[in-house]
């Protein structure tokens, strides 16, 4: 196979070096396996230089030294070097041996092979294993297992494929490194079906094997077939069970993500870094502060874990989207390492909780000592603005992106200062930015425009920006019951019924509303008008005992304006008292002592009548009430909001 068809499909391999000798058609057998020089080691003056070598700098001298003393045809020697100047990271050095040597084998090639890989040259190393095929150099399960992973880290999927091929012709497939590295060389590639073929070929009960098919499977979404590979494996290790628990957490399955974390402390198999990480990250997304706490009490010196700077950040994230900013400074102060990525963490937490003068401070802090931001901190200062209504701020630190930083804004920043806008109510210089932008808007910024219309009752814009979405084909779900909220805010009850017709003849669905709450380590759902819940009895109970209390004590009278159905008052009013975050709450209320902070997480905006609601709740109840919306949190205490009616 001649020189591997170049690896076929347009990579252009350098030649070798031009002062290097000519290679002959016809090769010896490979060399054997690395052996002692017949040279004591203690006598051997190359060897004496290369134990003593302590950095590139000394592999000229070196080289001289194996000149001088006629051994530049000692193949054992020269691969010892090559894997020296590989550690010291002096491949220049290594390629000008490499190309001197008359003869090389597949061991020298396997030596500058694996010294490319080390140094990130993936083309390279492709290229050098062409050459060596070339000169009909048989590769061996060393040599395929690193042009393997070369071919997967270079996305270079047809090159890997023509490996493959070479793995079954030379009878190397039963080497059990090989086979891995193909499995992660078509996962990295995005070649399920491949995986898929191989890992049946292989025992299923091996951990190792099983563990990269399970990544693959979640890859994909098939979370039930990744559980059934998982369920087969006799003996998991760290890596099986962080494999699965991360494929429940990425594909939306958090409660089933944290079952498992609890199967594996059962099991008695310590959890790592990044299984500590995966669970978080779906305490995070559950808003299960107490579950999260649990979590974080692994980190320490008892279980060998040490708080660094990714772990770190993620529990700052994790306290923070939990509700509880108090944990997440006070982590984030204990930090004896932090980066970028943990001032991003922090900058993100104090924004999505209104303390928008706070992150911003944080940000400069960072800038002030030396690290550098990223497009993420740029989105976390820009959300901070867009919360607290920075407009003039806002727009200083988008302008500075490209001014000082030298990064140009990416649709996410953009969509930052839409929102900014919108949020303020000016409409039109809104829109005016995004016909600006230097990049092609998308759904979310024109939906964030349109939501804005809503907001701000402006039918027109609101009818004009709905336009663009739909004849641009970009509208989805969300576009289309913005649409129709936005009609039936303006009791344009024939026009939203018309949208909704659309949605049903597209088989578009609205999202229902959704509320959670963490009650004795356990995750309680509810949905609007829910009766599922077993206390569902007491639930209803006291949310009319409170509507009650709330009427003749406090006024309150419900806004049904909000209500977008074409009903009676009483229906409205109906509608609005059964809410899923209400329900949550109430059940809070009756589940936990006096005086405990009620978390909730809702994954739609909250309405404007809950919201007043809410802070007249907390302040007859005594209660701190904190609840996690699609936009930010809210801390109601004493009858006020920390958002000051602004989200």
């Amino acid at each position: 196979m001649a020189a591997l068809a170049a690896l076929a499909v347009g990579i252009s391999c350098p030649p070798p070096n031009s002062n290097s000798s000519p290679h002959p058609g016809h090769r010896p057998p490979p060399s054997p396996p690395p052996r002692q020089s017949k040279i004591s080691p203690s006598r051997d003056p190359v060897v004496d230089l290369l134990q003593r070598c302590r950095g590139a700098d000394h592999f000229p001298q070196i080289h001289a030294r194996i000149i001088k003393s006629g051994r530049h045809r000692d193949g054992v020697l020269l691969f010892k070097v090559l894997r020296s100047c590989s550690d010291w990271g002096a491949m220049d050095c290594a390629a000008k041996i490499f190309e001197n040597i008359e003869a090389p084998d597949v061991y020298h090639y396997t030596a500058i092979i694996a010294g490319k890989m080390d140094r990130g040259a993936c083309l390279e190393a492709i290229c050098l294993y062409a050459r060596m095929v070339g000169e009909a150099i048989r590769p061996d399960s060393f040599v395929v297992s690193y042009v393997l992973r070369a071919c997967a880290l270079g996305s270079a999927l047809e090159e890997g494929k023509q490996v493959h091929g070479q793995v079954l012709k030379h009878a190397l497939i039963s080497a059990r490194a090989v086979r891995m590295r193909l499995l992660e060389f078509y996962r990295k590639c995005g070649e399920f079906e491949s995986v898929r073929k191989l890992f049946g070929e292989m025992p299923n009960t091996d951990a190792v094997p099983a563990t990269i098919a399970i990544s693959c499977y979640v890859d994909y979404g098939l979370v039930d077939e990744a559980r059934a590979i998982f369920d087969g494996v006799r003996e998991k290790d760290t890596t099986c069970w962080t494999a699965m628990i991360d494929g429940f957490a990425r594909n939306g399955r958090m409660n089933k993500a944290l079952k498992l974390f609890r199967e594996m402390q059962m099991e008695e198999v310590k959890p790592n870094e990044v299984t500590i990480v995966c669970v978080l990250s779906a305490c995070s997304q559950l808003g299960a502060l107490e579950l999260g706490r649990w979590v974080h009490s692994y980190v320490g010196k008892k279980n060998n874990i040490r708080l660094n700077a990714i772990l770190g950040s993620a529990l700052v994230d994790m306290y923070s989207k939990c509700g509880s900013l108090e944990d997440a400074q006070r982590v984030f102060r204990e930090m004896n390492e932090r980066d970028v990525v943990s001032y991003n963490s922090m900058i993100a937490g104090l924004a999505m909780h209104g303390r928008s003068t706070e992150a911003v401070e944080l940000f400069r802090r960072m800038v002030r000592q030396g690290l550098r931001p990223t497009v993420i901190t740029f989105v976390g200062v820009l959300n901070a603005c867009s919360h607290g209504g920075l407009v003039d701020l806002g727009f200083d630190v988008f302008e500075s992106m490209t001014k000082d930083y030298g990064i140009e804004p990416q649709i996410e920043h953009y969509g930052c200062m839409v929102d900014l806008l919108g949020r303020v109510g000016r409409l039109q210089e809104a829109y005016d930015f995004i016909k600006k932008m230097r990049v092609e808007p998308d759904h979310v910024i024109w939906g964030s425009l349109l939501g804005a219309c809503m907001v701000h009752r402006d039918l027109t814009l609101g009818e004009k920006v709905a336009g663009i979405l739909i004849s641009n084909g970009a509208a989805d779900s969300g576009t289309f019951v913005l649409l129709s909220n936005v009609y039936s805010s303006f009791g344009k009850w024939e026009e939203a019924a018309r949208i909704r017709d659309q949605m049903r003849k597209r088989g578009v669905n609205k999202e229902p509303g959704c509320s959670s709450i963490e009650v004795d380590n356990e995750i309680h759902e509810f949905l609007l008008g829910d009766i599922r819940h077993p206390q569902r009895r007491e639930i209803y109970r006291k949310l009319e005992h409170l509507n009650q209390v709330l009427r003749l004590m406090h006024g309150y009278s419900p806004s049904t304006e909000v209500v977008l159905q074409d009903v009676g008052e009483v229906a409205k009013e109906w509608a609005l008292s059964i809410h899923s975050e209400r329900l949550a709450i109430c059940f809070g209320l009756i589940s936990t002592r006096e005086g405990t902070t009620i978390r909730v997480v809702k994954n739609l905006r909250v309405c404007d009548d809950c919201h007043s609601m809410i802070k007249l709740i907390a302040k007859v109840t005594g209660r701190k009430i904190v609840v996690r919306d699609r936009s930010r949190f809210h801390h109601f205490e004493n009858g006020a909001c920390s958002c000051g009616d602004f989200w």
